[in-house]
């Protein structure tokens, strides 16, 4: 069995931000010459996320206003966490929103639904943060 694994940095411009990094897991599944087996792809920052869905800007904006309901940003002082930071309201994002994904490798080639794309999700932003991909395979 084959494994590959490579770190995809970003530093976003925004606080909160979501990026399609479908074309960038592409290529490193290309790289890793991987044919069959399982892509693991994960934020490794408290604060951001890593999920599958729809590339659609109308959802986009939909996940950043329900995200906003469910934990706001401000008042910074309604959570106990921003005594240091004011971050706490992109940790509760980042559980809402997920961690990981893992996609099935089938002839050299992510086994996505049609329009599935996978995104890394910022929401604590403006500094620079990484996602593992992780292969193993034939």
């Amino acid at each position: 069995m084959k494994s590959y694994r490579k770190e995809l940095w970003f530093e976003t411009e925004r606080r909160r931000q979501l990026i399609n990094i479908t074309p960038e897991v592409e290529k490193n599944l290309r790289e890793s010459g991987i044919k069959e087996g399982l892509l693991l792809c994960n934020a490794m920052h408290i604060t951001a996320s890593v999920f599958i869905n729809d590339d659609e800007s109308g959802l986009h904006h939909d996940f950043e206003v329900w995200l906003e309901k469910l934990a706001p940003e401000k008042p910074y002082n309604q959570y106990l966490h921003n005594g240091f930071e004011d971050n706490a309201d992109a940790h509760i994002k980042r559980t809402l929103m997920g961690r990981e994904v893992v996609v099935a490798v089938t002839n050299g080639k992510l086994d996505l639904g049609p329009w599935e794309q996978i995104f890394y999700g910022e929401f604590d932003g403006k500094r620079r943060k990484r996602v593992l991909v992780k292969i193993i395979g034939e």
